[in-house]
């Protein structure tokens, strides 16, 4: 029974990293990938330039981040390894600036950080999930995706979490002046609320509290570990 389970959690896991990773169908047959969404990006720099990047990639973007919400699940079921302390804060903080800052404030859309942002998170993505749907499929990865999936966070969260951070503190104006998502007195529950308050504290506590030391320090560790095994083996 528990060998039945264990292969069970193996092919469910390779088919969802598979999934994230090749795409999937959505209504009028939009197939949604995120190689698409590296593709597309780059396609919209190229041809219309960085500022046409977020239209471009809207869609896809909004349901990948999205589904990472089951890596959460996951985690806490136990069906992967993985700390629910450093997925969920990773996973939080990319919804937070795809549906909380960039769907919300379309003036943050035309900016550059969008276009560091996407590719950053992309590529990360790519190499994440192939790695992963590859070692759930056959077993192991081969040594090359190894390295890359330990090593291409150096760079791609650094450029990442600077494009979320630069993004939040863009859109902090916009916040106050169009007064979404606040509540103002007089009310019902005599009770106010700024939504700016929230990029308040997301950068108050990002860099100390999210990236660094703790992601960093997280997959600096499991860098470590892994590229030593793959060594001795």
């Amino acid at each position: 029974m528990a060998g039945a389970s264990s292969v069970m959690r193996r092919v469910y896991l390779a088919l969802y990293n598979w999934a994230v990773f090749a795409g999937w169908q959505v209504h009028l047959h939009h197939h949604i990938s995120q190689l698409q969404v590296l593709y597309l990006a780059v396609k919209a720099i190229k041809e219309s330039g960085y500022e046409h990047v977020y239209d471009a990639v809207k869609k896809p973007l909004l349901l990948a981040q999205s589904a990472a919400v089951l890596e959460i699940l996951h985690g806490l079921v136990g069906l992967v390894r993985s700390p629910i302390t450093a997925t969920l804060p990773q996973i939080a903080s990319r919804l937070y600036v795809t549906w909380g800052i960039l769907w919300s404030f379309p003036e943050v859309q035309t900016r550059l950080l969008v276009s560091s942002l996407v590719i950053s998170w992309c590529i990360s993505e790519i190499i994440r999930y192939s790695f992963f749907g590859t070692k759930e499929a056959v077993g192991s990865a081969p040594s090359w995706l190894l390295w890359l999936r330990y090593s291409a966070f150096l760079l791609l969260y650094p450029t990442g979490i600077a494009s979320e951070l630069g993004l939040v503190y863009t859109a902090m104006p916009f916040m106050k002046e169009s007064g979404k998502y606040c509540i103002r007195m007089p009310n019902t529950w005599n009770f106010s609320f700024d939504y700016s308050y929230i990029a308040v504290i997301a950068l108050g506590i990002y860099v100390p509290g999210m990236s660094i030391p703790h992601l960093y320090g997280y997959m600096l560790g499991q860098r470590k570990k892994a590229l030593s095994k793959s060594k001795k083996e």
